[in-house]
């Protein structure tokens, strides 16, 4: 039986509130409906802007294997001592994965190093997310694409720094292209961007959508070994013999 892995996906649940078109798609806000995508494989917490510290305090953090991150309006309203918690948190190994408008977020510029810009359109067109990584885990399970009728389209330069691995290209019917699905390494924590999942669009109840979260949640748990040791490296392995 594989091993659980302690989830806690994070949404600004500020949408929700307030737009209700937005209420409508995601009753109980967008972060549950990414919860219901997942299984008895992941134990789940719900982290939203407005608890205290944001939900993501010292004890819950450190008890995160892989944090999910959803925002949009309301970026600058984070505070930046929970973002060098966070970035912390993922130098030790916490995987973090980082959802569509999530590429604005204080977190993910701060691990990125630009300003992870973008083109965008909202006119409801299709999108197609194909696959260009066919042996990645995190596509495990996937076809050739997945095609989402309407979304909000991202188009490139996506300012980013290369990738380590590109996993997923997007083609929308206007006919931009964008790197949807990029892995990072950041100190021994994993980084996932995933584009789909604009408010306005049902996106997170496809299936293959919800098993490629799933799947990074594999990917980015965790490697189970003690943290490097950094510093003075006193005393040294082995004798040292003098130079004179």
């Amino acid at each position: 039986m594989a091993e659980t892995i302690n989830v806690t996906i994070w949404n600004e649940y500020r949408h929700e509130k307030t737009n209700d078109k937005v209420r409508e798609i995601y009753p109980n806000g967008i972060h549950a409906a990414i919860g219901e995508g997942l299984d008895s494989r992941h134990n789940i917490t719900y982290a939203v802007l407005d608890d205290p510290e944001h939900g993501l305090s010292e004890e819950v953090l450190n008890k995160t294997d892989v944090l999910l991150w959803w925002g949009h309006m309301a970026h600058g309203d984070v505070s930046d001592e929970i973002v060098e918690r966070v970035y912390n948190r993922v130098l030790k190994g916490m995987g973090l994965i980082v959802l569509h408008s999530g590429h604005f977020s204080k977190i993910f510029k701060k691990l990125m190093g630009t300003s992870c810009d973008l083109k965008w359109r909202e006119a409801n067109e299709k999108e197609r997310i194909w696959v260009v990584n066919p042996g990645h885990p995190i596509v495990d399970g996937i076809g050739e694409y997945i095609e989402l009728q309407e979304e909000e389209m991202y188009g490139e330069h996506f300012d980013i720094p290369q990738p380590d691995e590109l996993v997923m290209v997007s083609w929308f019917e206007g006919g931009e292209v964008f790197r949807s699905g990029c892995c990072y390494t950041r100190g021994a924590g994993k980084v996932f961007y995933f584009r789909p999942g604009h408010e306005t669009h049902p996106t997170y109840y496809n299936a293959d959508v919800r098993k490629v979260i799933a799947n990074a949640i594999g990917w980015a748990a965790p490697v189970k070994r003690d943290y490097p040791r950094y510093g003075h490296a006193v005393p040294s392995l082995e004798p040292i013999k003098g130079r004179g």
